[in-house]
Formats: C-alpha cells, structure tokens, sequence
C-alpha cells in the first residue's frame, strides 16, 4: 500500500513537472492579442519558440511566439465550407481529384492565407496558398517543404 501511494506521488509530481510554462513577455503578448481563450496549453516548440493551443471565439486555434514575446503565427481550424470559393476553384484546377482533409487559416507577419491537407488515394499533400490565391508551398504530409 505504502508503495502504491508513493508511486502515485512520483507521478503526479512528474505531471507537474512536465507542464510548461511560458516566459512573461510570451504569456503578455498572449493575454493582450487573444483576451479570452480558454483551454490554454503551451509547449516549447524548439528554444526559441512557444506555441499555445486553445479555443476561441468556437473555433481551435494556435499561436507562436518567440522568446522575447514577438508573435510570429496563429493557425485557426475552419471547415472546408468556410473556405473562400475562389481558393477552392484554384485547388480544384490544380489538384483535380483531391479531398480535402483538413483547412487552416493562417496567419503571421507579412502573409494571410490558408494550409490545406489533402489527399489522393495515397498522396497526401499539404497546400500553402495566399488569400490572393497564390499557391506559397506544396509539401508531401511529414515532409519538409519542396
């Protein structure tokens, strides 16, 4: 018994070790850009680098920041009816017989567009295009940028 509680203590003191929590200048550009997020979770994406999941407004979202608390991306999940008619029509000239799997709107300093999953039997693709229809990237899912 005496051993049960103790494991049971190691492990919630590991959980709360592992939770991570961002420096100041992040969580303050946080609060001030999205006041009212709820479900805040926070990783260090690399060492320079936070990200936040969370709800706002109904919709799943996530932010970057940098260190010193500079914002650098929020990605929102959208349905595929919330896409603007003109991306699709340029995804379905360019990529005719693809479903779409998952839609993103991006944004960050200097571009606002969409990330866009899709996928061809096998292929799976994931698409950058601009809100002005121009198509930023195209990678194969899991891999780096071509």
């Amino acid at each position: 018994m005496k051993q049960s509680v103790f494991m049971v203590a190691v492990l919630a003191v590991s959980l709360v070790a592992c939770a991570q929590t961002p420096p100041k200048s992040v969580a303050d550009t946080f609060n001030s850009k999205f006041s009212g997020a709820t479900k805040v979770k926070w990783d260090q994406e690399e060492e320079n680098e936070w990200e936040a999941e969370f709800d706002l407004n109904d919709s799943e979202m996530s932010a970057s920041f940098d260190n010193s608390g500079t914002w650098l991306e929020t990605e929102s999940e959208i349905k595929e009816t919330e896409l603007p008619t003109a991306i699709k029509a340029k995804l379905a000239m360019n990529y005719w017989g693809y479903e779409m799997e998952e839609v993103e709107k991006i944004e960050k300093p200097g571009f606002a567009g969409y990330e866009i999953a899709i996928e061809n039997g096998d292929e799976e693709l994931e698409i950058q295009i601009s809100a002005d229809c121009k198509i930023i990237s195209r990678k194969e899912a899991g891999q780096d940028e071509d």
